[in-house]
C-alpha cells in the first residue's frame, strides 16, 4: 500500500470512531439528563420548603419570646405581691 492509502485508511477509521464517540457521548447525556432533572426539581422542592418555613419559624421564636416575657411578668407580679404582703407583716 502506498502512503496516500493508509493515511486515507486512517483517516476513515478516526472518522468512523469520532462518530461512534459522539453517539456513545449523546446515549450518555441522554441518561444524565433525567438524573439533572430529577436533581433540579428536588432543589427547588427544598428551597420552596426552605422558604415556607423561614416565616413560621420566625413567627415560632416571637410566639415562644411573647410567652417567656408573660412568665416573666407573672412572676413580677408573684415577687411584688409577696414583697407587698411582707411589707404589711413587718408593719
Amino acid at each position: 500500500m502506498e502512503v496516500k492509502e493508509r493515511v486515507e485508511l486512517q483517516l476513515g477509521r478516526a472518522e468512523e470512531e469520532t462518530k461512534r464517540l459522539a453517539q456513545i457521548w449523546e446515549e450518555l447525556e441522554v441518561l444524565g439528563d433525567p438524573m439533572r432533572k430529577e436533581v433540579a426539581a428536588v432543589r427547588k422542592k427544598i428551597d420552596m420548603a426552605n422558604r415556607d418555613l423561614k416565616p413560621l419559624g420566625q413567627s415560632c421564636q416571637k410566639k415562644l419570646l411573647t410567652e417567656s416575657e408573660r412568665q416573666r411578668m407573672k412572676k413580677l407580679e408573684e415577687l411584688s405581691k409577696n414583697i407587698e404582703y411582707l411589707d404589711k407583716d413587718i408593719q
